[in-house]
């Protein structure tokens, strides 16, 4: 799986769950919740005030490391 800025954050907790503490480090502490599941990573990001493309990048590095 190759994550881009509109991959589905559910879709990434599903495929890969150990994602799940990059999101906590930068402040989605809401991952559980059905709108977090359902939002795009750039979504995610506009709503944060963190840069997808930074965010996209260490996602898909813990991924190929996996």
């Amino acid at each position: 799986m190759t994550i881009t800025k509109d991959t589905i954050i559910g879709s990434i907790l599903d495929i890969a769950p150990e994602c799940a503490p990059i999101f906590l480090e930068i402040g989605m502490h809401c991952l559980g919740c059905p709108s977090a599941r359902a939002e795009s990573i750039e979504m995610a990001c506009q709503v944060h005030g963190v840069d997808a493309d930074e965010l996209v990048k260490k996602l898909n590095e813990l991924i190929a490391a996996k």
